[in-house]
């Protein structure tokens, strides 16, 4: 990223349409593509250099869980450099443009989870991708799938009450963690590798050191949760979950002060932990929203960034140390999840109108 961000001047840079609400959406490590996923059981992958649209198909039933291994990042960030080169070719030789040759695009692996308990490998690149392993993994809805930072291992986690690791290369089952009373809704690795963090329905977080396979602390999420006696059903859960780059602070994401289950009537919420003694504050919206915060991401320049949903959406951002939104970006339908470029400059929300939005946060060039 060569040019700070400036959240004020956060605007569209593309949209993509689909016909079917989206649930999720991820940039794959290099950055040249959008996958998001449907309620069409659909999944579907945009390349940001051509707009081009790629269906991939292979689930049957709604996917939200993404993430990806890239053995060779450097190759395919250097290829995306190139290939960016290669489209935006200016050069002009004798009054004649130069279009510089294609090259292949190195190989990288989507990892898709979805509702029915399947995990599925796809070739991330291919002109037109299709499973190439399938694995029964959980009874039940995978909520969210993670990979370790070596790359090596997959994480699940979902109805079933449990988490699972995975063998990133085959897909061998390697542990099964237990504990969990009611559904795990979250899991991500602290960036040491050396433990996982899981986060349920009732807003209780388990910190896993994943040597021993045990759990050696509880972070206090439970204002993420509700009980409606008036539906008889419990609401909330943590909905997003992420790591600091030097592991010294954990982001959640649900809804707080629910008044109507049925209707989901609340107000987003990001805990910021500190990871070393547990402790967490609120980060709150400056403007009254009523919602989930469904994503939440750091950014490299110290920005909390989160997006939510109700009747409309928003995408709010955080100053390093503030405890109220220094800014916020309205969004014309509710945001289901944000992705954040590898870049550092744009970011994604996935929308329940079908619509992948991609925002820049460069300043306008004057």
């Amino acid at each position: 990223m060569s040019q700070p961000i400036d959240p004020t001047a956060t605007r569209i840079l593309a949209e993509f349409k689909h016909a079917s609400p989206l649930i999720g959406c991820r940039f794959d490590p290099s950055g040249r593509y959008l996958f998001v996923s449907a309620q069409d059981n659909t999944l579907q992958r945009y390349d940001l250099l051509n707009n081009r649209k790629t269906p991939l198909e292979g689930h049957t039933s709604w996917t939200r869980g993404l993430a990806f291994l890239s053995p060779n990042l450097k190759d395919a960030q250097a290829a995306l450099a190139y290939e960016n080169a290669r489209v935006a070719s200016m050069a002009v030789l004798g009054g004649r443009a130069l279009i510089l040759p294609s090259r292949p695009y190195p190989a990288f692996t989507l990892i898709s989870a979805d509702y029915h308990g399947k995990l599925v490998w796809w070739a991330g690149e291919s002109d037109s991708p299709k499973p190439i392993r399938t694995v029964e993994a959980h009874d039940g809805w995978i909520r969210a799938v993670v990979v370790s930072p070596d790359g090596t291992t997959i994480a699940t986690c979902g109805n079933d009450l449990t988490i699972k690791l995975w063998a990133a290369a085959d897909g061998k089952h390697l542990k099964t963690l237990t504990g969990h009373e009611s559904h795990v809704y979250n899991v991500a690795f602290h960036p040491d590798g050396q433990h996982l963090v899981s986060g349920d329905l009732k807003g209780i977080i388990k910190d896993w050191d994943l040597k021993k396979g045990s759990v050696v602390r509880e972070l206090d999420a439970k204002v993420f949760t509700k009980y409606d006696p008036t539906f008889m059903a419990d609401i909330g859960g943590v909905r997003s979950m992420t790591f600091s780059a030097d592991g010294t602070q954990l982001a959640c994401a649900g809804i707080s002060n629910v008044s109507n289950a049925f209707a989901g009537i609340g107000n987003p919420l990001i805990l910021l932990f500190d990871w070393k003694d547990g402790k967490a504050k609120q980060l709150k919206p400056k403007d009254a929203f009523q919602g989930t915060a469904w994503g939440v991401e750091f950014h490299p320049e110290g920005w909390v960034i989160s997006t939510g949903g109700g009747a409309q959406g928003r995408v709010w951002f955080w100053k390093a140390g503030d405890l109220t939104s220094a800014h916020v970006v309205t969004v014309n339908s509710n945001s289901r999840d944000l992705s954040l470029h590898p870049d550092g400059t744009k970011f994604a929300v996935a929308c329940a109108d079908g619509t992948a939005r991609v925002y820049t946060m460069l300043p306008k060039k004057t």
